[in-house]
């Protein structure tokens, strides 16, 4: 109960922070991607404001062996650079250049009834749900089989 509590604050943290920020403004991001035209460099600020956060708390418990509600912490064991990372970065980067929302942004927003944020939500799930199934697939497919 305790670990589901802290993790509901932190999401609602996390929301009212998109919203205060303007993160979950889709006009604000794209004029933030927009070096070219009128370009808004106010997101920088909210970005290098999230780095000093994180900086901080990462030297602070950086000597830990275990993070406060866990047994371990939960660090990538993928170092590589492959195909799947690259495609997944170029669709992320379209998808938000496009539509001027990552996932975090566009849950937050879809709370404003705005059915094209409710479409962008369908189809980041959908393509979730295709990863998955084409992940499961590839796996399935590159076991060898014993005759």
């Amino acid at each position: 109960m305790k670990r589901t509590a802290i993790a509901f604050l932190s999401g609602l943290v996390f929301g009212v922070g998109l919203i205060v920020s303007q993160m979950s403004n889709p006009a604000k991001v794209l004029g933030f991607l927009d070096i070219t035209g009128n370009w808004d460099p106010s997101l920088a600020l909210v970005m290098g404001g999230a780095l000093a956060v994180f900086g901080a708390v990462y030297w602070r418990i950086r000597g830990r062996n275990a993070p406060l509600m866990a047994e371990r912490f939960a660090t990538p064991t993928e170092s590589r650079i492959d195909r799947p990372l690259v495609a997944g970065a170029l669709i992320f980067g379209v998808g938000w250049g496009l539509s001027g929302f990552c996932p975090g942004p566009a849950v937050v927003s879809s709370a404003s009834g705005n059915p094209l944020v409710w479409l962008f939500v369908a189809a980041m799930i959908a393509g979730v749900l295709l990863y998955r199934f084409l992940s499961r697939r590839r796996v399935t497919t590159d076991v060898p089989r014993s005759v």
